[in-house]
């Protein structure tokens, strides 16, 4: 114990790593007959045999002692689960290493460790992981009884992050721990299934909680107020036979429709994670699958532009309307439907906020591979073709104002030119990629910008459609070239 307590001190990266793994080893190997409390420098523990049947173990750490029974100074407790089953063979080690703060080690090679402080927890014999009764260890914040450390550590900027040390990879992961707090809290909770080394990562949070529960009310708000207006625009479309007979106002409802089942089932997700697991499974899917059709559709009204401004002549489609719904509505259910045969677990609970698990929850995808997969990079893909699209709208009506020498006012033509490139930039979703811009010290304006314009995305589609029915005879953009370029 002098020699890792050695180590901790002046070892290396790898020296350490081999330090923590023989001391797992040798505690767990370890003969005694009573509980035994070890203590060396910045290293405690204590080991536990189990007399009868085990019915769980707590068990708490000072600075300089672990123990059995709660202590008024204890800087970590655990709360082992019965499920754990360990026998009278089964030697249960705690124990809790403190190293001193020193550049270039593994330890600060990403964030920092709080108060350079690691718990370890084995089972002699057993390799435990995946426990549905989960293991949970609460690190008291404050330090030394006060809140000065706390305060000091702990901001609107700085939160808590459970993770334990994966020695496959030598990193540190969150996977299989939840984060069990909430801002002005002086204690953290990490429940998680598996033993090994945890500790308690600073993270930098983003955007304030203030700020986060503005962004959720600004969220429910814009999206309610859009599927409203989605509705009123669909009823509009049935009801008016001008609308009904133009193509691309066709193309154009088919977004409607996705739109409206992205805020059907976005708006009450938080409320479905809150229910049985079979809805929740439900919630997500749905969720997933109305986001990739509301892309995909976006990505379709760029490819219906593209036909009107770009190939112009010799576009003629048989059967135009139908290809495109069967690639709007079936790519999305092929997508769903390929995640759920592979792995159904893949959908779940999701907090919003990441580094804080304990957060508000929605129904989505757990899985981060399938997240970047399947919407992530569908979104880059449509996004890119988009502002393609968008830029050849712009040179587009910048040279038919250059060529019109008679006709409306200066004035009316800008006004049209305008409203025709925010309509255009509406229906490609171009505001999305605001999301790019929500990293860094643009974090938290790009995320209100976000917000608002994205959940207002179908209030827009709704004026658009509105005033595209106020000009008579051309209710949609370029109305007459769609008309006999395309036919359904």
């Amino acid at each position: 114990m002098k020699e890792v307590n050695n180590i901790l001190k002046n070892g290396s990266e790898s020296d350490t790593i081999i330090a923590m793994k023989t001391l797992e080893h040798v505690l767990e190997e370890t003969e005694f007959n009573e509980d035994t409390s070890l203590s060396v420098g910045s290293f405690v523990a204590i080991l536990h045999k189990p007399k009868g049947p085990f019915k769980g173990l707590d068990i708490f750490a000072t600075d300089h002692e672990a123990m059995l029974k709660e202590a008024a100074n204890s800087r970590v407790s655990v709360q082992l689960p019965r499920e754990l089953d360990a026998g009278s063979n089964n030697t249960i080690v705690f124990c809790m290493l403190t190293w001193p703060e020193r550049s270039g080690t593994l330890w600060r090679s990403s964030h920092e460790i709080f108060e350079s402080r690691l718990v370890g927890l084995s089972v002699r014999g057993k390799n435990i992981s995946g426990l549905q009764e989960r293991v949970n260890i609460t690190v008291n914040l404050a330090g030394n009884g006060t809140t000065t450390s706390f305060n000091k550590s702990f901001t609107e900027t700085l939160q808590p992050r459970c993770v334990f040390f994966n020695f496959s990879t030598q990193t540190f992961s969150s996977d299989g721990c939840i984060t069990l707090w909430e801002f002005g809290q002086s204690h953290v909770t990490c429940s998680c299934d598996h033993l090994t080394y945890f500790g308690v990562l600073l993270v930098s949070a983003d955007v304030s909680p203030k700020d986060l529960e503005i962004l959720s009310y600004i969220t429910l708000i814009g999206c309610s107020l859009s599927l409203l207006t989605l509705i009123i625009t669909v009823l509009l479309f049935i009801t008016n036979r001008k609308a009904r007979a133009d193509l691309s106002m066709k193309v154009h409802i088919h977004l409607v429709i996705a739109l409206i089942l992205l805020n059907l089932h976005f708006l009450p997700s938080q409320v479905a994670a809150q229910s049985s697991t079979g809805f929740c499974l439900y919630m997500a899917l749905s969720l997933h699958y109305s986001l990739l059709a509301t892309l995909i559709w976006m990505g379709l009204e760029g490819f219906h532009l593209y036909l009107l401004l770009v190939r112009v002549f010799n576009i003629y489609i048989r059967k135009y309307l139908l290809k495109l719904s069967v690639v709007g509505w079936g790519i999305p259910a092929v997508i769903v439907s390929l995640v759920v045969i592979i792995d159904k677990s893949s959908y779940g609970r999701v907090p919003l906020d990441s580094a804080n698990p304990n957060s508000t929850a929605i129904c989505y995808i757990l899985n981060d591979t399938v997240k970047m997969v399947t919407t992530v990079g569908v979104f880059c893909l449509v996004f890119i073709f988009n502002v393609f699209m968008l830029g050849v709208t712009v040179r587009r009506v910048v040279t038919l104002r250059q060529n019109k020498e008679f006709g409306p006012s200066v004035h009316d033509r800008a006004k049209r030119d305008i409203y025709t490139l925010l309509g255009v930039t509406t229906l490609l979703g171009i505001t999305w990629g605001l999301v790019f811009f929500s990293f860094g010290y643009l974090t938290t304006a790009g995320l209100y910008l976000f917000c608002i314009l994205n959940s207002l995305q179908g209030f827009f589609i709704f004026l658009w459609f509105v005033m595209s029915l106020r000009k008579t005879g051309n209710p949609a953009i370029m109305r007459s070239s769609e008309t006999r370029s395309t036919n359904s």
